[in-house]
């Protein structure tokens, strides 16, 4: 009593009757549709590998190797066995385990939007291990994270480096989370280009606006002066949890046994 719980499956919560049903096999992995309890589609798919719905999940040898629970499809004799991912959606819980390009945010707004639709008065928890990826994809679901209404809680439970950072940092103040053996790493915007001199030009003046953005946006966030976030995002810069909580980055530090599971 009295610890606090991470996500919405503490204490003895009973789960609701949203079923994941496998309706047909791709190529590559199992198709899943997610039914309400009257038996109407709810939802469809998801990847445990990039942390979103997709329409078609598509994992090969990787999906059989994915953790599967028992669900009783409402009204049928038996149970199902499916992928744990499925079901953890419906407990809005996302996460973000791959490196972020478009196809892996626009999956990640998609179920946001979804989510944020079904009801604003309950979180949608973000759990993160990523070592980083494209800062405009960031940059769309960090917008995507402020546009939605329901409370965005983000927990690093891994590494949380270059975009992925920006994006635990960007959760809901107060409820930006991480473990103990966690870890950040933040680190000015990388780019190139080739071509005619005058587009590389404008490539080099459009990184350089986005280092300007992004040190505001970290300011913003952390509370640190501009002056210290562009010297800290030199190099690479690695932080403990307890470092990144010091610095604004994440709000609390959980203790292990603090977690609901």
């Amino acid at each position: 009593e009295g610890r606090r719980a991470v996500g919405p499956l503490s204490g003895r919560q009973q789960v609701g009757r949203d079923e994941a049903v496998p309706v047909s096999r791709s190529r590559r992995g199992v198709v899943q549709r997610v039914l309400r309890a009257d038996g109407s589609p709810a939802f469809c798919g998801w990847d445990a590998t990039g942390g979103a719905v997709r329409s078609a999940v598509e994992g090969g040898d990787d999906a059989d190797r994915r953790p599967k629970v028992a669900y009783r499809v409402p009204g049928a004799q038996s149970a199902d066995w499916i992928d744990i991912y499925n079901r953890l959606y419906r407990e809005r819980i996302i996460f973000l385990g791959s490196e972020i390009d478009d196809e892996l945010a626009n999956q990640i707004i998609g179920v946001m939007l979804y989510l944020d639709s079904e009801s604003t008065s309950k979180p949608i928890y973000l759990y993160i291990n990523c070592p980083g990826g494209s800062v405009i994809a960031g940059l769309a679901i960090f917008d995507t994270m402020n546009h939605v209404k329901s409370e965005v809680v983000t927990i690093n439970v891994g590494l949380s480096a270059s975009m992925a950072s920006f994006l635990l940092c960007g959760g809901s103040k107060g409820s930006r989370l991480a473990l103990p053996h966690s870890r950040v790493m933040i680190h000015q915007p990388m780019g190139g280009a080739q071509g005619q001199a005058e587009d590389i030009k404008v490539e080099a003046a459009q990184i350089v606006r986005i280092k300007e953005n992004l040190v505001r946006q970290y300011a913003m966030m952390t509370g640190q002066p501009q002056e210290r976030i562009i010297a800290d995002l030199d190099r690479d810069n690695f932080m403990s949890a307890q470092e990144a909580m010091e610095y604004g980055i994440i709000d609390e530090v959980i203790p292990v046994n603090d977690m609901p599971y």
